[in-house]
């Protein structure tokens, strides 16, 4: 059992990257919303606490408050924003609504401490803020670590035990040594060891697997994607042959992706299952993104049921590349973050299915995913591959989805990733891919006029896909791959690149 640090989410955009910071220190985090504490408890007490940042004020009629159950586990707790004034208010200090501070601020250190180790007395450094209430004085107990010229108190700490609070940010890249002041709170306040490597997870997943599945007979989907391509890999080592590899041929592939998974996985037991037709059937007429999902999502669990049964398998457990991000969006866990989108492999499971699940990688973020790849000796082909969602085109295919419309798509997506690694740009960019719109656009061709379908096109640079940037190709190469595409592609007069980041858009249009 590894060390652990708990994140209490009070709906922070940033509470991700909190556990981002800490897990790139080789230290093992979990995130909980408050209503579900005691499941973060279940294994015993955690190392630290942090309590994020949130939306909220402390005096909010619905506001999250401090259970304070957490402070009697005699274990070192920092709050971050509305953390620290949880902290504050439940010392008896008081929080002071109005002071708004977005965005830089410099920090002066009024008196170093653990926390601040490596800063000097009076030093000053640039801190990330985003809040509106704040703190002027710090409760009984407690004493000023820092502050900034509008924030007379930005960090604070309780005099007779391990418990600090900050004002600002220091999981954001804004904050240009925050990631000091985190490994100060992991390494010199919990005494954290940092041993959560790759190696370490992929051996102690294995050894998970090996005690939840026994002897039993295991299916594993196959996407051809890195997610589960390294599932598969870590069940394969916990159960050898017991594994049987299904790869599902939905009809919503990009092109060449069923001839790639069959040469890639050759040495495999692998089945290989045409499900086209029943996967269009089901999605006939069916526009709605949530509806999509939920329809592919059980059309999977029967596939592989029928899969299980006709290849004498009979298996009782079934192998998903979940990860963590897919159930941070996909459920709210009761607390304050909301869903952003259901996931077809953690929403959109039909309750009646007759597997049950094995999610090895269900808490790893996908940079993470990728370097237990490596680790299990995957090869980069694999491990390197960009995202590519369960759902297939049929979340880029906006609208209802038609034989016709994902032909277009698929042409269109293909020229435009041809001419990425052409560039040689495939490895700076976390996934790119086309979108066909809903729409239709006039245009002229051969001195004719023209109604017909717009291509998007979206590449993104991110680490984990929590949060992401539009990836700022040379015009040049715009105009090449635009032209392609209008010139190559039946249907398609117009090409667009989409330029939104995560936050305020996702990665997927649907």
């Amino acid at each position: 059992m590894h060390e652990r640090i708990l994140v209490v989410d009070y709906g922070s955009q940033f509470t991700q990257l909190i556990a981002r910071r800490i897990r790139e220190a080789n230290v093992f985090c979990e995130v909980r919303a408050p209503g579900a504490l005691a499941q973060g408890l279940e294994a015993g007490p955690p190392k630290g606490v942090v309590l994020s940042g949130g939306p909220a004020s402390v005096y909010g009629e619905d506001a999250p408050g401090l259970d304070r159950a957490l402070l009697s586990l005699d274990v070192p707790v920092l709050g971050i924003c509305y953390g620290m004034q949880l902290l504050a208010l439940d010392a008896g200090g008081a929080v002071r609504p109005g002071k708004r501070e977005y965005g830089r601020a410099s920090l002066r250190i009024r008196r170093p401490c653990d926390l601040f180790h490596g800063f000097a007395a009076g030093e000053e450094a640039a801190v990330w803020c985003s809040h509106g209430d704040h703190v002027d004085e710090p409760p009984a107990g407690f004493e000023t670590l820092a502050s900034t010229p509008d924030l007379p108190v930005a960090a604070f700490r309780r005099t007779d035990a391990p418990v600090y609070g900050v004002q600002f940010h220091p999981e954001v890249a804004h904050t240009p040594r925050g990631s000091e002041i985190v490994r100060n709170f992991l390494f010199r306040i919990c005494g954290c060891a940092g041993d959560w490597t790759p190696g370490a997870f992929a051996a102690e997943a294995v050894e998970r697997i090996r005690a939840a599945v026994g002897g039993a007979a295991v299916v594993a989907g196959l996407s051809g994607g890195v997610d589960s391509a390294v599932a598969a890999a870590l069940v394969r080592r916990a159960v050898g042959g017991a594994l049987t590899c299904v790869f599902v041929d939905t009809g919503l592939l990009r092109k060449g992706e069923r001839e790639l998974v069959e040469r890639t996985f050759a040495d495999a037991r692998l089945v290989v299952v045409d499900a086209a037709a029943e996967f269009l059937e089901a999605l006939d007429g069916v526009a709605d993104p949530e509806r999509k999902r939920r329809v592919i999502g059980e059309r999977f669990v029967r596939v592989f049921e029928r899969a299980a049964r006709e290849t004498g398998a009979g298996a009782r457990f079934l192998v998903q590349g979940t990860l963590y991000p897919d159930v941070i969006e996909s459920t709210s866990s009761g607390g304050p973050s909301a869903v952003i989108k259901t996931h077809h492999n953690v929403g959109g499971l039909p309750g009646d299915m007759a597997f049950e699940l094995v999610e090895p990688l269900r808490d790893l973020f996908k940079d993470e995913v990728r370097r237990v790849g490596r680790e299990l000796g995957l090869g980069e082909r694999i491990v390197g591959r960009h995202p590519f969602p369960g759902p297939g085109l049929a979340i880029r295919v906006l609208g209802p989805v038609t034989e016709a419309r994902l032909a277009v798509l698929r042409e269109a997506d293909a020229i435009f990733l041809e001419e990425i690694e052409r560039a040689g740009l495939y490895d700076a960019i976390w996934q790119a891919f086309a979108v066909l719109l809903p729409v239709r656009s006039v245009g002229v061709m051969g001195d004719a006029r023209t109604y017909e379908n717009v291509v998007v096109l979206r590449a993104v640079t991110s680490t984990d896909g929590m949060t992401a940037d539009w990836y700022p190709f040379e015009p040049g190469l715009l105009q090449r791959m635009s032209a392609r595409i209008v010139n190559e592609v039946a249907g398609v007069n117009r090409v667009a690149y989409d330029v939104s980041s995560k936050p305020p858009s996702t990665i997927e249009w649907e």
